[in-house]
């Protein structure tokens, strides 16, 4: 299955859940996307799980096979699958990216990723997958201080979490620490993702 590249807001309206973590995208209009907006069906209990799982994969930009694969890789580590599950994704090179305040969604600094723009320790990585390691250092490249996008979403003043640190006038910033599970998105029940591939 191909990355889903249409609208974001369309997506998050289907699954009732920000997808941007904004929640731009419901406060507009609450209902199912589609000419009449036709009421929400009741779920089996397969259908959460995977309602659930589809929740997380959109919201991290990934395709089916790298969520199974990213999924499986939890498992071998010690601790909660689920909990592990979501401090991988959280420390994907592009969502490090997207928390540092370098680019509005994940979408856009997945972008920047791909295209050379972001240096790891000071080397060259256009992998947005790459698993960023507590105390790594996340730059950008020399040649691209000036981006557009990096400019607009500096000059915006975005917030940053508390386990990354950015610093805007060396444009430089450090994944400080693994997230802990409180600071992450409430509303994802990860057991229901761990329960949908166990099944």
């Amino acid at each position: 299955m191909a990355r889903y590249t249409g609208p974001a807001f369309k997506k998050s309206r289907r699954l009732g859940f920000s997808t941007l973590e904004s929640g731009k995208e419901l406060r507009k209009r609450n209902t199912l996307p589609g000419q009449h907006g036709t009421s929400r069906k009741k779920l089996s209990e397969y259908g959460i799980q995977m309602q659930e799982k589809q929740k997380v994969r959109i919201m991290y930009g990934l395709t089916e096979k790298q969520f199974k694969k990213t999924f499986e890789a939890a498992g071998k580590k010690k601790g909660i699958h689920g909990t592990n599950l979501l401090i991988m994704l959280e420390s994907r090179l592009d969502n490090i990216v997207y928390r540092m305040g370098l680019a509005k969604t994940r979408r856009a600094s997945r972008q920047l990723v791909n295209h050379g723009h972001i240096l790891v320790n000071g080397k060259r990585v256009d992998i947005p997958s790459y698993q960023v390691k507590p105390g790594d250092t996340v730059s950008v490249r020399e040649s691209s201080l000036n981006h557009p996008v990096i400019k607009e979403c500096l000059e915006n003043n975005a917030k940053t979490v508390s386990y990354v640190t950015f610093d805007a006038k060396t444009m430089s910033g450090t994944y400080v620490r693994y997230p802990e599970r409180e600071e992450l998105n409430a509303e994802i029940n990860e057991s229901l993702i761990v329960e949908f591939y166990n099944r």
